[in-house]
């Protein structure tokens, strides 16, 4: 039975729902449905279409048992779901390249149907037409729908009521676009030509990474935004890689063509010292809007750099934290849009991260429409040369996104596209992507010359009309336009980017938009004087208590296992009986604090939930029905929200998207933590490209937070080092806070100085791994209580005067080498903790070396290996005393596998901070 086999493929059991729904109900049924119900006759010789169809299917009939009226409509319901299917392979999508062939063709004759067919009227066809159809109209039909410029892939989707959904839209794709809208695409896409054409006359050689051969991108996103309005949508979050951004910036989000021209003079900046800008095509923007209908619309262009696909997961932050914001039951009314390019969706991985927070719950932002300005060449890379996948939008089928492949050319076809996409995401919340083809007019830049890898299809090109010229020609000839009209708003545009040009030219500095102001009212700027300036958070002892007395109470109506109860239990007798809190009741109560203040918390990462070390238990589970528990949501007085969220196993996705979601809300504290620090390394490119550097070159305030286990405990290589020397590397004036701190009080007000501030910096903690349940490593409630963040903790354990080795270290080798002063009986090392690195504190630091009289051996101790850890960093910022190093020597691994040697090198660098002869 194998020619019916698209029947199984094709969800009979739905038919047989759907046509008991109609035989209840005919209005209940989609249209095209209840059309074919009304006319496909099987009533001669079967129950119902649907029993027919069903024992077809199942084998229970064969062929020989139909009449031929009814094989003939089963042969054209197959070739209807063949172009369904397959249509995709055979649609005019391509511009300027001919496409691969595929077989079997979508010919009739493959149906089992021949041309004395084509005058038949099949009662099938109004699966997809309001009224029967020839043969030869439905083929007709068929090949409009879904082989011209634009097709369609979706049949994957294994729900059948998207699929109906999908398909009742394709099929009113035919439906002729109104004149007034016909003539905005044709305004638009003059701007998108236009601009090109003057930059190159104007800017001759500069890189621009221009449009030209997507320009219909403009219009599409221009109306995307008008009808995203008109849909209830009140912010769009958009973010795109460097080809065609000047373009939009200035084509769709309204920034000022004096301000690029003077980006593109190379006029200094009005910012100051402290702010070194960016290339003109990183560069993000904020514009209120107000559409063609009178709706406003908040629309974002995200600064991004030339990592293409990096600024996505930074999108879907932004997202999400507005959603969260503003709209927290209303999500769908902020709309993220990432624009790819065809070598980057298909070639970087991080695509697939932010693919899979389509449906999870700490990450998902409504649906995203993926837009692909796919140019069919990655730098000099020819398609067939940079993936394996048929297409560059494989990926979407990981979560059963549809995807439309779009002919550039076609502008019509790209708006009617980018409509469809617009819809789905509003109706389903889930992802959808639309593959523009086109190609790139110049090479990788506009001083490269592509004809060195691709001269034929660079001879093809230089003979090709652009796509405003096609266009407007097709509206000339459907009369909604002059055949002056063109010349007419080209000749009006070019006048105006002259007088921007002048008005640049008249300028001395360059004015640099703000991206995303909004979110920052009542946040400075600061320097490094001010970063380390003292800010008071301590906390009322009676706040405290009340948020020890819920923390440490577990619902007496659930039960829970009894490690999680002990552990609630030590948490109640170390705040209540013995004061000696460890670091997770620290952390604890500065969440918990921040809470009663009106601040958010959000912490996401792997296993965030209950900690890697089991230390955390933010999130505890009732024994039999694992329902979750959140102590701190039950905490007296609480005014903001606290959020911890497991991630997926990635690192660059969720720290770009914890990034993005720290840029659009600076009164949450927004937390990464790692497994174990080095895992940080997999989000390298967000830590250099944003985190580090994104305030000098975008004025972008942030105020996410790293915690990064750091630590020797003979763990190996992997589980030791978080890498602490390269954050140290990327420190610089006032970008970010490093800290490793020694003590749960400490922690804790570090965390709520992180909020207290009036001004926002990203912050790196190593935290611990042995000192999470270390003896020494507790603090009072009066030290919760009283006091603030201290960036160096003096040696409170010797007489000054005795001292002749003052010791310089940070985090838990601290207590290591204390342990080994005792187990010596040594008075006369006193060992100072550096708990903030980066910005030092100098003038504290010098008053503790002052307060030592007698000291002649100054020692810089730590337990990485010499080329690694802050030794570099301190050798580079530290210049009070010469400093003696106590480490390993360099090695290449962070630290030896053998649990021996480790111990063994361990010890002798403790040994060298006691012997100066070592």
């Amino acid at each position: 039975m194998d020619r019916f086999s698209f029947l199984n493929a094709a969800h009979t059991a739905f038919f047989a729902d759907l046509y008991d729904q109609y035989l209840e109900n005919p209005d209940s049924v989609e249209p095209s449905w209840r059309s074919f119900f009304q006319g496909f006759d099987f009533a001669n010789e079967f129950a119902s279409p649907v029993d027919q169809l069903n024992q077809i299917s199942s084998g229970t009939i064969d062929n020989s048992q139909l009449s031929e009226k009814i094989q003939k409509e089963i042969k054209v319901l197959q070739l209807i779901e063949a172009y369904r299917v397959n249509g995709h392979l055979f649609s005019k999508t391509n511009p300027v390249r001919d496409r691969r062939t595929f077989t079997p063709t979508l010919d009739i004759e493959n149906f089992g149907l021949n041309t004395n067919d084509l005058s038949t009227v099949f009662q099938a066809s109004t699966l997809i037409s309001t009224t029967a159809l020839t043969l030869n109209d439905l083929v007709a039909l068929l090949q409009k729908l879904f082989c011209q410029s634009i097709a369609f892939e979706y049949k994957y989707i294994r729900d059948p009521k998207t699929q109906a959904w999908i398909e009742q839209k394709i099929n009113a794709m035919v439906n002729e676009t109104p004149s007034d809208r016909k003539k905005i695409i044709v305004e638009k896409l003059n701007e998108a030509v236009s601009f090109e054409n003057f930059l190159h006359t104007k800017y001759v050689g500069q890189k621009r990474f221009s449009l030209e051969g997507n320009e219909a991108v403009v219009p599409a996103f221009d109306l995307l935004i008008e009808d995203a309005a008109q849909l209830g949508v009140e912010q769009v979050v958009l973010g795109m890689a460097h080809r065609g951004r000047l373009n939009v910036l200035a084509n769709v989000f309204d920034k000022s063509p004096k301000n690029i021209f003077s980006e593109f003079d190379g006029k200094d900046y009005a910012d100051g010292d402290h702010f070194d800008g960016d290339v003109k095509y990183h560069l993000g923007i904020t514009t209120h809007k107000t559409t063609r209908s009178g709706k406003a619309i908040n629309i974002n262009l995200v600064p991004n750099p030339s990592h293409l696909e990096t600024v996505g997961a930074v999108v879907e932050g932004i997202t999400r934290s507005k959603q969260d914001r503003y709209f927290p039951n209303q999500p769908n009314k902020v709309l993220p849009v990432i624009v790819h390019g065809d070598a980057a969706v298909a070639g970087q991985g991080l695509v697939y991260e932010v693919a899979q927070m389509v449906t999870l719950d700490g990450y998902k932002t409504q649906g995203t429409i993926h837009v692909v300005i796919n140019n069919q060449v990655g730098f000099t890379t020819n398609y067939t040369d940079s993936r394996s996948a048929t297409y560059c939008t494989d990926i979407a089928k990981l979560t059963s996104a549809p995807v439309l492949h779009v002919n550039a050319d076609d502008a019509e076809a790209v708006v009617k596209a980018m409509t469809f996409a617009l819809e789905y995401r509003m109706e389903f919340g889930t992802d959808i992507f639309v593959d523009i083809l086109g190609y790139r007019k110049y090479g990788h830049n506009e001083g490269d010359e592509p004809r060195f890898t691709q001269p034929k299809l660079y001879k093809t090109l230089s003979k090709h009309k652009n796509v405003r010229d096609i266009y407007g020609a097709k509206l000339v000839e459907q009369g909604v336009i002059s055949s002056s009209y063109v010349k007419e708003i080209e000749d009006s545009y070019k006048a105006k980017l002259d007088n921007d040009l002048n008005a640049s030219r008249a300028e001395e500095l360059t004015v640099i938009e703000p991206f995303m102001q909004d979110e920052w009212v009542g946040f400075n700027k600061a320097d490094r004087a001010k970063m380390l300036e003292k800010i008071n958070t301590a906390v009322d002892k009676k706040t405290l208590t009340d948020i020890a007395k819920v923390v440490t109470e577990l619902p007496s109506d659930k039960k829970f296992i009894s490690k999680i109860q002990k552990l609630i239990n030590d948490r109640k007798a170390m705040y209540f009986e013995n004061n000696k809190l460890d670091w997770a009741m620290g952390e604890m109560l500065a969440y918990g604090s921040l809470l009663t203040e009106g601040y958010n918390v959000r912490i996401s990462g792997q296993d965030v939930e209950r900690g890697t070390f089991s230390h955390r238990h933010a999130v505890v589970k009732v024994e039999e029905s694992e329902e979750e528990v959140v102590l701190l949501d039950h905490i007296p007085n609480k005014k903001g929200n606290f959020n911890a969220f497991n991630s997926l196993l990635s690192e660059y996705g969720v720290v770009g998207f914890d990034y993005g979601y720290a840029l659009a809300s600076p009164k949450t504290l927004t937390i990464w933590e790692a497994q174990f620090g080095d895992f940080s390394n997999g989000a390298q490119i967000m830590i250099d490209q944003y985190i580090s550097a994104a305030e000098d070159k975008w004025n972008n305030q942030n105020g996410l937070v790293f915690l990064m286990p750091h630590g020797y405990e003979n763990q190996g290589a992997e589980h030791s080092s978080a890498r602490m020397e390269r954050y140290l590397q990327l420190c610089s004036q006032q970008n970010m806070f490093v800290a490793d701190c020694t003590t749960p009080a400490n922690f804790f007000h570090l965390l709520r100085r992180q909020m207290l501030a009036d001004y926002r910096k990203p912050l790196m903690v190593f935290t611990p791994k042995s000192l999470l349940r270390h003896p020494e490593a507790v603090s009072s409630i009066e030290e919760f209580a009283t006091g603030s963040f201290q960036e160096v903790i003096d040696d409170v354990h010797v007489n000054p005067a005795d001292v002749k080795t003052l010791v310089f270290c940070t985090g838990k080798f601290y207590y290591d080498l204390k342990a080994e002063r005792e187990n010596q009986g040594r008075n006369d090392v006193a060992l100072v903790r550096i708990e903030q690195l980066f910005p030092l504190a100098i003038d504290q630091l010098q008053a503790i070396i002052n307060n030592y009289p007698n000291v002649d051996d100054y020692v810089w101790a730590q337990e990485e290996p010499k080329n690694m850890g802050a030794y570099g960093y301190m050798l580079m910022n530290f210049d009070l005393v010469k400093l003696r190093l106590a480490s390993s020597p360099a090695y290449s691994a962070p630290a030896a596998g053998s649990y021996t040697r480790s111990k063994k090198r361990h010890a002798a660098t403790i040994a060298k901070v006691f012997d100066k002869n070592l």
